[in-house]
């Protein structure tokens, strides 16, 4: 196992920058997710770090030793692909062992490897099959076997899910989870689906055009994120912002919106708002903190209805706010259909404030 240090990486095509200067520290045994939209440079950091991609700026290095001129088979890493990358005419024994026979491993070693391997991974059955015979999760395990039987100083997944039905994804979430706490080997995943990275994740890296903007546990990027970016993308579906201005009004703070709806703030969270009244700001709620409130409840907005959405153990009700697309996500409401009005009521313990002018988020 080892430590991998970013410094400064960037990498540019043509003069165009698409990574710009990240900077990361990844611990001996550490399970790191980056994690962001397409073309976020996640994929090319993680092959930067295994050598498919040559560093334009800055400095790769794995177990304190500088990888930037190093070849990939030079680096003691071991990458699975999201395409399997396995050879169709070899049988999944002879996939999972081939690198071993081309660094001339003894034989006997290969065996007991092989052997450790296919238990670890439930492929003990599958080991005269071709990789046509199986199904995409039984290939995935083979991909993963390939890299397992190694023993390298890392691993890098490149979203080697994405090419998996929804029930398989999550069966083969929980088995990359219970590998890693078994063999707990450093560990750099990519994806670019935020609940695969919140399941699996130590720490989440969470990137945007080419550059990082939080590194955090999965539950303190849900509650304490750093930018809008952060704050809209990490949650399914993602946080909802609307424009308010802070007003004082005797003892209390009010955020009042543009439709003149308004909302009071409590005092345990008066501290975070006094400072910005008179100003315009952005606040940022959860589709799970509205919920369909009691007829006598302080704070709350009259919506209507665009699209509603029945989930089974929850419903999703779409609607517009002066010209803001939102979502709230409430317990079931058989018979809710498009158009109708109803109040929902917001917990302003857990409502954001963002400053409109930057997107950071201020509390």
């Amino acid at each position: 196992m080892a430590s991998v240090t970013l410094g400064k990486v960037e990498k540019a095509y043509d003069g165009l920058k698409t990574v710009h200067g990240i900077d990361l520290e990844i611990a001996d045994g550490e399970f790191i997710v980056l994690v962001g939209p397409s073309g976020c440079g996640k994929s090319t950091t993680l092959r930067m770090i295994a050598g498919l991609e040559t560093v334009t700026g800055g400095e790769v290095a794995i177990g304190g030793r500088r990888v930037n001129e190093l070849q990939p088979g030079e680096r003691d890493i071991a990458m699975v692909f999201q395409n399997y990358a396995l050879y169709p005419h070899l049988s999944v024994a002879e996939n999972i062992v081939f690198g071993l026979k081309l660094r001339k491993v003894p034989k006997a070693d290969i065996e007991s490897r092989l052997k450790r391997t296919a238990e670890i991974l439930g492929l003990e059955q599958y080991l005269d099959r071709k990789p046509r015979q199986l199904s995409g999760g039984q290939r995935q395990r083979v991909a993963m076997g390939r890299a397992l039987i190694r023993n390298p100083a890392v691993f890098l997944f490149d979203e080697p899910l994405s090419n998996l039905d929804a029930k398989l994804r999550v069966q083969m979430r929980t088995e990359i989870k219970e590998l890693h706490a078994r063999i707990p080997t450093t560990t750099i995943y990519v994806t670019h689906d935020q609940i695969e990275a919140m399941t699996l994740a130590d720490r989440v890296v969470v990137m945007n055009k080419g550059r990082i903007e939080q590194v955090a546990a999965p539950e303190e990027l849900y509650q304490r994120p750093a930018t809008r970016f952060v704050a809209g993308f990490i949650g399914s579906p993602g946080m909802n912002f609307f424009s308010v201005t802070i007003e004082a009004g005797g003892s209390e703070l009010v955020l009042k919106l543009p439709d003149g709806q308004s909302l009071a703030v409590p005092d345990s969270r008066r501290a975070l708002f006094a400072p910005h009244v008179g100003a315009q700001m952005l606040i940022g709620i959860r589709p799970e903190h509205f919920s369909a409130p009691a007829e006598s409840a302080a704070n709350t907005l009259d919506i209507v209805a665009t699209l509603v959405e029945p989930l089974g153990m929850d419903t999703l009700v779409h609607f517009r706010m002066n010209g803001t697309d939102a979502v709230a996500r409430l317990l079931p409401m058989p018979g809710l259909n498009a158009g109708a009005s109803l109040k929902l009521a917001v917990d302003m313990a857990k409502v954001h404030l963002l400053d409109p002018k930057t997107d950071a988020v201020l509390g």
